[in-house]
């Protein structure tokens, strides 16, 4: 990412508020960029590292690919499950349009979501016109390669998109709901880097890896993805990234890489449409497995567990473990069928203990295929 002072990537398909939203946190980059330059070349220093900031900034040009996470098998709003809608519409739209998330169902006017993002973009969603189908989608940067995508807290399959994209990204440390301060476009990153590298020295964790160190991050950045990258579980640490304009499938998707607990279901096969249809590769992850007994009662809370084993108990087949389709079965019939789980209370705290065994299956479980 270079550091020139130019003005700013643009890019002509983009409506007057997002083009004013991209502007808004490049020029806030731009100005901590001198700050973030001098911290990036003090920590590297201390880290026993030669290469200028500069070269380090231009590798992550090239290594980091834009993921952006989604569990296939869950319920829009119109009913379609989430793979169907992309195999439909061949878009892919933030929750203002679809009604669902895999984080906090907020986007609506003076939703959580919608209060961030004036903070975040300085209003340009909130202008007269603006329609909730310009609203940013979320993702991340995925700088290490990670096989399960930079965020998987938000889903088991995600698209890896195509370079250009991130010229029309905007990018936090963190999650934008923290309200983080520190951010950047794909040629204002220096911050966001600065971030990274003042963290890995501080904790000696980096984007959901607990054995990176400084070193170990840059020589990462500078070697570029392995050939079989590992799953990096970052459930909380990462680079989030908010795309803004429309996300196409046959436009801007590199590949979809999916949990391989969906090869050979029906939710498979919509994937396996999506790829053909929009011209892209399908490839699968390792996935997560995790016997039903091996739930943690303390990461995500004693009530977990006990879910897990009644979702084993009504949805698992022969020989299965918890696995991300188990999850999603079980998603699908908390909406379908409200009835069934009112004993545990209302649909919307079964989704969420649903969603939290998902993290937990991230945390601990092990890789479906080897």
């Amino acid at each position: 990412m270079t550091t020139t002072e130019s003005a700013g990537p643009t890019a002509a398909a983009l409506t007057v508020a997002q083009a004013a939203a991209l502007a808004y946190v490049r020029s806030t980059a731009v100005v901590e960029r001198p700050a973030a330059l001098a911290a990036l070349t003090r920590d590297l220093a201390a880290a026993g590292i030669d290469h200028l900031p500069q070269r380090l900034l231009a590798t992550v040009d090239s290594v980091g690919r834009l993921t952006v996470n989604f569990h296939p098998d869950r319920l829009c709003a119109d009913g379609r499950t989430v793979a169907t809608a992309l195999a439909d519409d061949g878009v892919y739209r933030s929750q203002f349009v679809t009604g669902i998330s895999n984080g906090g169902l907020t986007a609506y006017p003076g939703g959580d979501r919608d209060l961030w993002e004036r903070r975040m973009f300085d209003g340009a969603y909130h202008g007269t016109g603006v329609t909730p189908e310009e609203r940013p989608t979320y993702g991340g940067l995925n700088l290490l390669g990670h096989a399960d995508g930079a965020c998987p807290r938000f889903g088991s399959c995600h698209l890896r998109l195509r370079p250009t994209v991130l010229t029309r990204a905007t990018f936090c440390l963190g999650d934008s709901h923290l309200g983080p301060r520190t951010v950047g476009t794909a040629d204002a990153f220096e911050a966001v880097l600065a971030g990274l590298v003042t963290g890995t020295a501080a904790t000696g964790e980096c984007l959901g890896r607990t054995d990176t160190d400084v070193a170990a991050l840059v020589r990462t950045l500078l070697d570029g993805p392995r050939a079989a990258p590992a799953v990096g579980r970052a459930l909380d640490d990462y680079v989030e990234a908010q795309i803004h304009g429309v996300l196409d499938l046959a436009q801007d998707v590199e590949e979809l890489v999916a949990d391989p607990s969906f090869a050979g279901t029906e939710t498979g096969a919509a994937l396996e449409s999506i790829a053909k249809r929009y011209g892209f590769p399908l490839r699968w992850h390792p996935g997560f497995v995790l016997a039903v007994d091996g739930v943690d009662p303390d990461f995500r809370g004693p009530a977990i567990p006990v879910l897990a084993e009644r979702l084993h108990r009504e949805f698992a087949r022969p020989g299965d473990s918890v696995d991300a389709a188990l999850i999603g079965r079980g998603a699908v019939s908390v909406v379908t069928e409200p009835a069934r789980w009112a004993d545990r209370g209302s649909a919307a705290e079964t989704l969420q203990h649903l969603k939290q065994l998902w993290h937990v299956l991230v945390r601990y479980g092990t890789p479906a295929v080897t």
